[in-house]
């Protein structure tokens, strides 16, 4: 985690008002994280933060691509993905953050680090299915989707008529002859 000062907030020197903070997420920020699940990462994070006399307020705004891949054909694409948070700073006597939207920060503090609050919204953004766009329109040929339809079970099958007993045909007629 000490590859990631960049992301601290010094809020003490800052005049009251909107701030804007950005940053550009590459798969290095995640290797901090020990997080090997992307390949690649273009994520763009925009953190504007809201002083007032008690209190802060950031607001969390990322958009960008992820490289996986796809839980279908195992192919790497890029998933785009988008997110937002809202974060209160309160001030307290000790550090607390078990809340999702509160951030409790000693009175003493004078910056705020955000790259876990970043960390968090990136990985929450990205769906728990992710399925290649390809596959979805029908235009990805791969040898997974071509094995996959060759052991498909074919849902037409076909419904051959029943050949009855005759036996049962007379007792039938017997009912009917009434």
């Amino acid at each position: 985690m000490k590859d990631l000062k960049q992301f601290n907030i010094p809020f003490v020197g800052l005049k009251e008002g909107s701030h804007l903070f950005e940053y550009q997420i590459d798969k290095t920020f995640f290797e901090a994280f020990q997080f090997d699940e992307f390949n690649n990462t273009n994520v763009k994070a925009d953190i504007t933060l809201v002083k007032k006399s008690t209190l802060l307020e950031l607001s969390f705004d990322i958009s960008g691509t992820v490289n996986v891949p796809c839980d279908i054909t195992n192919e790497l694409f890029d998933l785009p993905i988008n997110g937002n948070l809202n974060l209160v700073v309160k001030f307290g006597p000790e550090f607390n953050d078990e809340h999702d939207e509160i951030l409790i920060l000693p009175h003493e503090a004078y910056q705020v680090n955000v790259s876990q609050y970043i960390y968090e919204l990136i990985v929450l953004s990205v769906p728990s299915k992710r399925i290649h766009p390809d596959v979805v329109d029908g235009t990805m040929q791969s040898d997974a989707l071509r094995k996959l339809e060759e052991l498909r079970i074919n849902e037409e099958k076909t419904v051959e008529e029943e050949s009855t007993d005759p036996r049962w045909d007379k007792l039938k007629d017997l009912l009917t002859d009434k």
